[in-house]
């Protein structure tokens, strides 16, 4: 700790003692606040005429004294205005204990009545006052925005109190969150909660986070998907299910990533990936009208139109058109080879498809801009997806990208329990051989389950914290995320 910064502490410390003295708590339990500051000033012209005593509340922004008059801008979460404290209304004494006590980052109460200044700012003449926390720091005088970075992210409070755009895009991020949830209430479906704490980590392929329960002294695992979960309820007799929860993944940080985030995912009994892209269509698109009033965003400079139809492209034909690539004929070690050839670093015991996975990643994705659904992976790329009935060696999913970002992967839901059982003890077999740890782990509490019989359906699942990066053209998830995961100082 800098000397300045303690003497600013002892200084304030000794102002918070002035204020117990004089008999005032500078931490009371009660704020009498009757208005926010913006339904103030949008009814400013009823109470200004009739000179209606208001009580409002928040922090003090900025303190310009003149002699027996000092305006201060007192901001809340809805708005900020500007507070007159004049020596001949609050009297010697009042106006003399406000400018030795109180500090900008000081959160008060204020009562008054509103008026028009000689240049015509809308204000708040202060006939009584109270302190309602006293700021025992100083806010920094100047906060640098983006030299800053990494200090706004760690220091998230002062972001949100410099920054009122980080504030509207945490409040646009909610709503956003709202909105789904209500697009999917008015659709039937039921939102249900289902387990962070796991005892086998299942439904996508990453690495987990492990922690032991002492009270039954086992270990367990923080989920990295809730969709094994989901669809026992499918099995339990639900049909239309959702989850909006946080999942961990342990695995690296960019801008992409991060180690928990936020994951819709639903399931749809009866259903098919062919009916949940144009359910998907007309979800995001009607979200993104009824936040944005368009269906268009800007992303990055660039302009991108949500309205439906949206481009359906087959995985082979978009590996043929950018890489002139036939997967089906090209062998594991051509194609680990070509991923060489591109510049990849490709560990040398991946399978074909975890391959072509990683080509399309970082070499087909960053390219596809508009919302565009690529469809019928191969094989092995999602253990727990159907096939298609005509062409066994391809899946019946889709994979939402847009802006180079994968938004959405979804597939009909493979419900034949011999064929799951046959494809988990493949994904062991290939652990057991390369160690490659991103697999899906054999469960056979959830193979019990499928043996008593799931109806055909569809699954869904969305990165709330990158459809939320893309709306709000933010340049990486931690801007979006209030809290993300940082290395400590």
């Amino acid at each position: 700790m800098t000397e300045n910064l303690e003497n600013i502490i002892k200084e304030r410390e000794k102002k918070l003692t002035k204020i117990k003295n004089f008999g005032f708590s500078p931490f009371p339990i009660l704020s009498y606040r009757n208005f926010e500051i913006k339904k103030a000033i949008k009814n400013f012209g009823i109470l200004s005429k009739k000179q209606t005593e208001i009580i409002i509340a928040g922090r003090i922004r900025g303190k310009r004294v003149h002699g027996a008059i000092t305006f201060c801008d007192i901001e809340d979460a809805t708005e900020k205005i500007q507070a007159v404290f004049k020596e001949d209304t609050l009297g010697k004494r009042g106006y003399e204990f406000f400018l030795e006590n109180f500090d900008i980052g000081d959160i008060i109460e204020i009562k008054g009545t509103l008026f028009k200044t000689k240049v015509g700012e809308k204000s708040i003449l202060v006939s009584n006052y109270k302190m309602l926390a006293k700021s025992l720091l100083s806010l920094p005088e100047k906060w640098h925005g983006i030299e800053d970075i990494e200090i706004r992210f760690r220091k998230r409070y002062l972001d949100l109190i410099f920054n009122t755009k980080i504030r509207k895009n945490f409040e646009i991020r909610s709503k956003i969150i709202q909105e789904i949830r209500n697009f999917l209430y008015k659709e039937g479906f039921l939102e249900v909660e289902t387990p962070i704490l796991q005892p086998l980590y299942g439904g996508a392929r990453a690495k987990p986070f492990k922690t032991h329960l002492n009270s039954l002294n086992i270990d367990l695992y923080l989920r990295i998907s809730p969709e094994l979960y989901l669809k026992r309820l499918l099995i339990g007799g639900f049909e239309k299910v959702f989850e909006i929860g946080k999942c961990f993944r342990n695995e690296g940080i960019d801008k992409f990533h991060n180690p928990d985030f936020t994951m819709l995912e639903f399931y749809w009994a009866y259903s098919d990936y062919k009916k949940l892209m144009k359910f998907t269509e007309k979800m995001l698109s009607s979200l993104i009208k009824k936040i944005f009033k368009k269906t268009k965003i800007v992303f990055q400079e660039k302009e991108i139109n949500f309205k439906a139809p949206w481009q359906r492209i087959e995985f082979d034909a978009l590996f043929q058109k950018e890489l002139n690539i036939n997967y089906d004929v090209i062998s594991r070690e051509a194609l680990f080879a070509k991923a060489k050839d591109l510049g990849l670093e490709i560990e040398e015991n991946l399978p074909k498809y975890e391959i072509a996975d990683e080509i399309f990643k970082k070499i087909i994705r960053p390219k596809i801009l508009q919302p565009t659904f690529i469809i019928h992976y191969p094989l092995g790329f999602q253990v727990l997806a159907k096939s298609l009935e005509d062409n066994p060696k391809r899946l019946a999913n889709f994979q939402l990208i847009v802006a180079g970002i994968e938004i959405i992967n979804a597939f009909s839901e493979l419900n034949d329990p011999l064929e799951q059982k046959r494809r988990f003890e493949e994904q062991e077999e290939i652990l057991n051989k390369t160690g490659f740890s991103e697999i899906q782990r054999k469960d056979d509490d959830f193979l019990e389950a499928l043996s008593y019989g799931m109806p055909p359906a569809a699954g869904f699942g969305m990165g709330i914290d990158r459809l939320v990066m893309l709306l709000l053209n933010a340049n990486n998830l931690r801007e979006i995320i209030l809290f993300p995961t940082m290395r400590p100082k």
